[in-house]
C-alpha cells in the first residue's frame, strides 16, 4: 500500500474540532438534583454525531484522494470556516442557533461532496467509481437535512438527523465499490489517532482546570495525580497498540475504524466528564458509579473491537482476556455498590484497570 503521511494542514484541521468536542463534553456537566437528566445525554449524542461525521467526511476524502494541491488546500480552509460557524452554534439551547448550525454543517458536507465530484474527473477504474458514488450519493442526506429548515419543533430535528443517518449509511451501501478501492489503513489509523490524542490532551487540560488543587489540599492533589495516571494509562494502551500491534498493510474499507471510533471518542468525552463530576461531588454516589463504569466499559469494548481486526494474528486477544477485563470491572462495580467508598478510591480502581489493560494488551 502506498505510504501516505499526515500533512500539517490535516493536523490544523483537527485542532479546529477541539472546541466543538469540548462543547459537546460540557453538555454532560449539567447536573440537576444529583444527576444528569436523560435529555442531556441525548443532547450530548445528538451534538457529538454531526461533529464526528463532519470530521470523518473530510478525512475519508483525504485518505483516498487527498493530495497537497492548491485547490484541495483551499477546499479544506473553507471547510474550517464552516467548522467555526457550526461550533459557535453548538448549545444545549439548540433552537436559538439552529439556522447557523445547519449552515455550518451543510456547508461542510457540501464541500466534501463537491471535492469527490471534482476529483473523479482525474481518476480511473474503481477509484473513479468510488469518487462518483460518494460525490452523488452524499447529496441525498444533505438535501434531506436541508428540508428541516421548513419545519419547527421535533419534526425539524427528525428530518435533520434522518439526513445525517442517510449520510452515515452511504459508505455501507457503497461497500462493493470501497473494497475494490480500499482505504489507506496506515493513514486512516494515524488520522483517528491524531484526533484521539487531541481528546486525551483536552481531557488532561480540562480536568486540571476544574480540579485546581489548592495549596495544602492533599486530597485534591491526590485526586489530580490519580486522574493523570489514569489518562496516561489509557494513552499508553491506545497508542502502543496503534504503533506496534496492528498490521497497517491490511486492505479494507476501514469501516470498523471509522464507526468504532465514534464510540471511542464519545467514551473519552464521557470519562473526562465523569472525572470532573467525581471530584466536584455534585451527583449521587450511585449515579457516579453507573456513569464512570459505563463510560469505561464503552471505551474498553470499542477499543477491543476496533483493534482486534487489525492486530497481527499472534497479538490478538483471547477469550480469557475479555473475561478477565470484564471480571475486574464487574468486581469493582459490585464491591462499590455494596460498600460506599470515597471517590478517590473509585478513581484508583479505574486507574488500576487501565494499567492492567495496557500491560496485557501491549506486551
Amino acid at each position: 500500500m502506498e505510504e501516505k503521511k499526515i500533512t500539517w494542514l490535516e493536523l490544523f484541521y483537527d485542532l479546529i474540532f477541539v472546541a466543538a468536542v469540548s462543547t459537546a463534553t460540557n453538555v454532560l456537566l449539567h447536573v440537576e438534583k444529583g444527576e444528569i437528566r436523560p435529555e442531556y445525554f441525548l443532547k450530548f449524542v445528538l451534538i457529538f454525531i454531526p461533529i464526528w461525521w463532519s470530521w470523518v467526511g473530510q478525512t475519508l476524502f483525504i485518505n483516498r484522494f487527498g493530495q497537497d494541491f492548491l485547490y484541495q488546500r483551499i477546499f479544506t480552509i473553507f471547510q474550517m470556516l464552516f467548522v467555526l460557524i457550526m461550533t459557535a452554534s453548538l448549545s444545549v439551547n439548540f433552537d436559538e442557533y439552529y439556522l447557523s448550525f445547519l449552515f455550518g454543517y451543510i456547508g461542510l458536507r457540501a464541500l466534501t461532496a463537491i471535492q469527490y465530484l471534482v476529483v473523479q474527473r482525474f481518476e480511473e477504474g474503481d477509484r473513479k467509481k468510488v469518487a462518483q458514488f460518494f460525490g452523488t450519493r452524499f447529496w441525498i442526506g444533505i438535501i434531506i437535512s436541508c428540508f428541516s429548515i421548513l419545519f419547527d419543533s421535533w419534526i425539524r430535528y427528525s428530518i435533520l438527523y434522518t439526513g445525517i443517518l442517510v449520510d452515515i449509511l452511504v459508505p455501507f451501501l457503497g461497500r462493493k465499490y470501497l473494497v475494490k478501492a480500499p482505504s489507506n489503513t496506515s493513514h486512516l489509523l494515524e488520522r483517528f489517532a491524531s484526533l484521539t490524542l487531541i481528546l486525551f490532551g483536552e481531557s488532561v487540560v480540562s480536568t486540571l482546570y476544574v480540579l485546581q488543587p489548592q495549596k495544602g489540599d492533599w486530597d485534591a492533589i491526590l485526586f489530580s495525580l490519580i486522574s493523570f495516571i489514569l489518562i496516561v494509562s489509557m494513552w499508553w494502551q491506545y497508542f502502543e497498540n496503534v504503533e506496534k500491534k496492528v498490521d497497517k498493510s491490511i486492505k479494507t474499507s476501514g469501516q470498523t475504524i471509522i464507526y468504532g471510533h465514534l464510540f471511542i471518542l464519545m467514551s473519552l468525552s464521557m470519562i473526562a466528564a465523569s472525572i470532573k463530576l467525581l471530584y466536584l461531588n455534585e451527583v449521587h454516589y450511585s449515579f457516579d458509579l453507573y456513569f464512570i463504569f459505563g463510560s469505561v466499559c464503552l471505551y474498553f469494548m470499542t477499543t477491543t473491537i476496533v483493534f482486534h481486526q487489525y492486530r497481527f494474528s499472534q497479538d490478538r486477544l483471547k477469550l480469557y482476556h475479555l473475561v478477565l477485563f470484564i471480571g475486574i470491572l464487574a468486581s469493582f462495580f459490585i464491591i462499590n455498590l455494596v460498600v460506599e467508598v470515597p471517590n478517590v478510591v473509585i478513581m484508583g480502581e479505574m486507574t488500576l484497570f487501565f494499567i492492567i489493560y495496557a500491560k496485557l494488551t501491549t506486551t
